[in-house]
């Protein structure tokens, strides 16, 4: 099953269960937590859709975030990308952060350039959305970019606040698959890649992950409890632009694609700067 949340020319959004290949769409009634348990283990009997399908080529994808759910993200989940950083010993535990809602954007949306970098890199990565039911936690499987600002530090090393939480830099979607859909249960072994114009920049499998779905869950469950619809970026691996210093430019197109899911298309807009007339506090 295949979820997304789409708008009108009215700009009202809704959530909807896509057909076979993304070209029609029925509504989901309600709000998600109304809907999620059953989404999660594909129960199509009790989910409250519309009664006819409509055009996806009517409506706009937006970021399958709903407006209430939290953004948490983990790093150096992948060996190749902590050897390529040169860290031989991986964490003795997962390193997590929190996102603003402010810092996600849909499918086909303009990456923001901030006025605080010139080090602006890619990563792509599984993201988890989470249905809110203890007998089946996961509702499904997305795309996230997790561009970040390599040159933002701060006291005693990196400043992840400025790193990885700037407004408008982090693509989402385009679209929720459901674990059965990517056969996995919990845990999904599929192939991701990252291209930018065209180059083949990153190529791993979620088979490779140090710390495996269930354990970054859990690890985040601990400290704070995880909702429905909260989404979790699961690392990223080798392949990014700090490696070799070819950061992201402005109109650079990057394609992240995850097996089983699709293609998360994003170009990036000009580099903004501040204004000398703005009052800093």
């Amino acid at each position: 099953m295949r979820i997304a949340r789409l708008a009108g020319e009215d700009d009202k959004w809704f959530w909807g269960v896509l057909n076979g290949d993304a070209q029609t769409v029925r509504r989901l009634v309600g709000p998600m937590g109304s809907w999620s348990a059953w989404a999660a283990t594909d129960d199509y009997r009790r989910l409250p859709l519309s009664g006819s399908e409509e055009p996806v080529s009517r409506f706009r994808l937006l970021a399958p975030l709903d407006p209430a759910a939290r953004v948490f993200g983990v790093g150096g989940n992948y060996r190749a990308h902590l050897e390529r950083a040169g860290i031989s010993v991986p964490p003795a535990h997962p390193v997590a952060f929190m996102k603003p809602n402010s810092a996600i954007i849909a499918p086909l949306d303009e990456i923001r350039y901030p006025p605080t970098t010139e080090e602006l890199d890619y990563e792509v990565e599984l993201v988890v959305v989470m249905s809110g039911s203890p007998a089946a936690p996961v509702l499904g499987f997305t795309i996230g970019n997790d561009v970040s600002a390599r040159d933002a530090t701060g006291l005693g090393g990196l400043d992840l606040f400025s790193m990885k939480c700037l407004d408008g830099t982090t693509p989402l979607g385009p679209w929720i698959v459901t674990p059965a859909e990517l056969g996995a249960a919990v845990q999904p072994h599929v192939d991701i890649t990252l291209l930018v114009n065209g180059e083949l920049r990153q190529q791993d499998n979620t088979a490779m992950m140090l710390w495996p779905v269930p354990e970054l869950l859990n690890y985040i469950n601990d400290r704070v409890v995880l909702r429905c619809g909260d989404a979790v970026f699961t690392g990223t691996t080798a392949g990014v632009g700090f490696e070799d210093g070819r950061f992201l430019q402005p109109g650079d197109l990057i394609e992240a694609a995850i097996e089983g899911i699709g293609v998360l298309r994003n170009t990036v807009g000009l580099r903004q700067v501040i204004k000398p007339d703005v009052k800093r506090p």
